[in-house]
């Protein structure tokens, strides 16, 4: 969670002294009996003596150093040692961090795989330059600016980095299409692409609608509202909001889908710091889902701006919180940018829910891989089958207005707990995902059937009439075998309903994207289930 970027040209000037602390973390002084310090100690202190000491580096140091590369590693190691959140943004990787949460990236609008060394477009993006000019899924891209691309080995970053650019820049793609014997030449004029953070949004009953939200970025308000006003079309009155495994984002982007639930004046969330004052976040007017039944799905993935949102609900008594115990994330920080392109996140502020409770979890100043590792401690003590081994001293208890118990000091602990699914899971099936497979099966598959696949009206239609049956089912075991992965009779027939759904649901994906794979993908759920049995009681 942090605070939209500040920018400052004086704060280099203001910060570098300061950074240049970074320099001696990790530094050990050798003492010697047969050298004298070269660095004169009488009457240096503070930056006098950091100014020093870089310049004895520089001078002295029995290697030529890369100021630039000391001085950035040297920031790093400085913010890392104060929290798990403050960080250092060196230029190069800056725009790319950037781009998630301003809601889009600049580039030709496709998603695409590699398969047999060959880029597949997956999908023209919707309203983006690809989409117009034509482009389809299942096009091959061959040629870009007459290089060639296919059976070159290529990366997905070598991909991104020859089709992502500046927008009004130019590139040409030459493309195979199934049916045409000859390369199709597309020159492609870069522009801004959305990044979506809404993934989904769609009716699983006559009158409750379900929303899936993957981050809160500077577009998400709007996404929201775009979806919650299509469901509200379709006769929804209860609400389900999916925020499992959202790492979270922007402070202003949850408190603003937040007012939708509340009315005027109940406490959203609040910040403090040290040097910075209690500010306040309240319900503004009148919201356009402040009656209807609503749940939160949440998960130990949901961290920082998830939290606000599902903690504002839970302290406020405005609906019901499902699923297991949240990240724990209640740091806030503030992004400042330097002239040179880089930049750092600070972290400036906690904040609080509206009962006054902090949800950060414990952590140790500069143990990050503790930190971001505890998932598994969670795994191993329990946590993730069993709500009862989450304990919380009584000094956290707070209590919300209509009198339930609520607890601070590591995440939201959900109203309605459901246990990690492990049924039907296998070693064959985990072989089967983190290899790619199934995904590249229904990718070919979806590929050749693209004709018959198109006759389905839509994905409902699709779901009911589409079986994935034996043969295609050993088809993908031949296909698994054939990138060795090798038969397995008693995982298959412990997985096999899970492989089933997974083929029907990434088939449908590549027809419909999104809007066909979650549909089937979540019968499954059973976190999604439970919720769905809560809100129609």
């Amino acid at each position: 969670m942090f605070q939209q970027p500040k920018y400052n040209s004086l704060l280099p000037l203001i910060f570098a002294v300061v950074l240049i602390v970074g320099i001696f973390i990790g530094l050990k002084l050798n003492q010697s009996n047969t050298m004298n310090s070269l660095i004169p100690t009488e009457g240096v202190t503070g930056n006098n003596k950091i100014n020093e000491v870089l310049s004895y580096i520089q001078n002295e140091y029995v290697d030529t150093i890369n100021k630039k590369q000391l001085t950035d590693n040297a920031i790093a190691s400085l913010l890392e040692n104060l929290d798990p959140h403050s960080a250092y943004i060196p230029a190069s990787d800056l725009e790319s961090t950037n781009e998630s949460l301003q809601g889009n990236f600049e580039g030709i609008g496709i998603e695409f795989n590699i398969l047999k060394d060959t880029i597949i477009v997956v999908s023209a993006l919707s309203g983006g330059p690809s989409e117009i000019l034509g482009i389809r899924a299942g096009d091959r891209i061959v040629k870009v600016d007459g290089k060639i691309v296919a059976g070159v080995k290529i990366t997905n970053e070598g991909v991104l980095k020859k089709l992502k650019g500046k927008g009004g820049t130019k590139v040409t793609v030459s493309i195979l299409r199934r049916g045409s014997n000859k390369l199709i030449d597309f020159k492609i004029t870069r522009d801004k692409i959305p990044l979506y953070s809404v993934d989904v949004a769609y009716m699983l009953s006559d009158k409750t609608g379900y929303i899936k939200i993957n981050r809160f970025a500077a577009t998400t308000y709007q996404e929201y509202m775009d979806a919650f006003n299509k469901l509200t079309v379709q006769g929804m009155q209860n609400l389900i909001i999916d925020l499992r495994n959202n790492g979270g984002g922007y402070l202003n982007t949850a408190t603003a889908i937040a007012d939708e639930f509340l009315s005027n004046n109940k406490m959203i969330v609040y910040t403090k710091g040290k040097a910075r004052p209690k500010e306040e976040y309240k319900a503004t007017s009148k919201g356009s889902f402040e009656q209807g039944k609503l749940c939160v799905l949440i998960d130990e993935g949901s961290a920082s701006a998830s939290e606000i949102l599902s903690g504002c609900i839970q302290d406020n008594d405005r609906g019901t919180i499902v699923g297991r115990r949240s990240f724990g994330k209640g740091l806030v920080q503030e992004q400042t940018e330097f002239t040179d392109g880089s930049a750092i996140r600070l972290t400036i502020a906690r904040y609080y829910t509206a009962t006054g409770r902090g949800i950060q979890k414990p952590y140790k100043k500069g143990d990050l891989a503790d930190y971001y590792s505890e998932e598994v401690h969670r795994y191993e003590k329990g946590e993730l089958q069993n709500a009862d081994s989450v304990h919380f001293a009584d000094t956290l208890k707070y209590r919300t207005p209509k009198g339930k118990i609520v607890y601070a000091g590591g995440g939201i602990m959900p109203d309605v707990f459901v246990p990690l699914d492990t049924m039907g899971r296998s070693q064959y099936l985990s072989n089967l995902i983190f290899n790619g497979i199934i995904n590249e099966f229904a990718l070919l598959y979806a590929d050749k059937n693209r004709t018959t696949l198109y006759k389905y009206k839509d994905v409902n239609d699709f779901d009911k009439k589409f079986k994935v049956d034996e043969a295609l089912f050993n088809s993908l075991v031949v296909f698994a075998e054939g990138r060795k992965i090798k038969k397995d009779e008693k995982g298959i027939s412990a997985s096999k309903a899970i492989i089933e759904m997974e083929i029907k649901a990434l088939i449908a994906r590549n027809i419909w994207r999104n809007e066909g794979f979650y549909p089937i993908f979540n019968k499954m759920d059973k976190t999604l289930t439970k919720a769905l049995e809560v809100i129609e009681k």
